[in-house]
């Protein structure tokens, strides 16, 4: 059962947990890897290197606006293929993140806190909130 008096607040606990791991991926790769650095790491998994600014700037984007609650559901689930890629990246390496090369609970955990995030909306305190498309809608006979 959902406590319809705290439930919101839940949610933004969470939305501003997801969004700082997202901005926070971000800025691992921009401060600690470099843009070159991680440009190189793509490149050396037969990605393009071009890859690397694009996927920056939309974890960090898309981290700030989940964490201010600017359409959160939906960004965190526009979210989810960038860390597919890199889930895909990790899963040789075993599960736990701490393993060479970083194992795939890290980013699995992401993923599936977006899409969680994606499901039960942007909580309180949320800048702009959008319902889902199908939510309202009169069943059509």
């Amino acid at each position: 059962m959902i406590d319809s008096r705290t439930a919101p607040y839940g949610v933004f606990l969470l939305r501003v947990a997801l969004g700082a791991m997202w901005v926070s991926h971000a800025l691992l790769k921009y401060v600690v890897f470099t843009i070159p650095g991680f440009a190189g790491f793509l490149g050396s998994l037969g990605l393009p290197e071009a890859l690397a600014w694009p996927v920056v700037l939309a974890e960090l984007i898309g981290g700030l606006l989940i964490l201010v609650g600017f359409y959160a559901r939906h960004v965190a689930l526009l979210l989810i293929p960038v860390m597919a890629g890199a889930m895909s990246v990790h899963i040789p390496n075993g599960w736990l993140f701490s393993a060479t090369g970083g194992g795939w609970e890290y980013p699995a955990f992401l993923i599936v806190t977006s899409f969680a995030l994606w499901l039960i909306g942007d909580g309180a305190f949320a800048l702009r909130s959008r319902p889902l498309f199908f939510v309202g809608r009169p069943a059509v006979a």
